[in-house]
């Protein structure tokens, strides 16, 4: 078992302890932390669902993201993270909820504000906590969104407590 998965693990363990249930809602990883959760036997006694949302439409529409956030602020940001997450938590029956959202390049999406690489997070608990942070991580897109995976599932560990 690999690090990432191990850290899954314990977010999985720290959830069955709190009796929780976990959502994802990704937009650059494409279900990347989804699939690392799936990948982990019995992992349903934790994981309620994930949401794939890489378009804007997506996002509005399954995750109730507002077009007025997305226009002022673009879908790598943290008001739409917390809107991500918040819209997890809100069309699921999970409690804890992580949201990603990236520029993971490398043709293009970079601008001088946001560079190939700025990713946004958010882990928000139903009726409690909302978290984010943002990172600029280095190298080509696999890399930017494999470390995106490990601070998505880092900081659900962390929110799981």
């Amino acid at each position: 078992m690999d690090k990432v998965q191990q850290l899954a693990c314990q977010v999985g363990e720290r959830l069955l302890q709190r009796q929780m249930m976990l959502a994802t809602a990704e937009s650059c990883t494409g279900g990347w932390v989804a699939k690392i959760i799936s990948d982990i036997p019995g992992s349903s006694r934790w994981f309620e669902r994930g949401f794939v949302t890489y378009t804007n439409i997506a996002k509005q529409e399954m995750l109730g993201v507002s077009v007025e956030t997305l226009k002022a602020f673009g879908a790598v940001s943290e008001q739409t993270v917390q809107e991500m997450a918040r819209g997890a938590l809100a069309h699921s029956h999970a409690q804890l909820a992580v949201a990603v959202s990236g520029i993971a390049g490398p043709g293009g999406g970079g601008t001088p504000g946001k560079p190939v690489g700025t990713v946004w997070f958010a882990w928000a608990v139903a009726g409690g906590a909302l978290e984010t942070h943002r990172e600029r991580f280095s190298g080509d897109r696999e890399a930017v969104r494999q470390k995106a995976v490990w601070v998505a599932l880092d900081g659900l560990r962390d929110a799981a407590g």
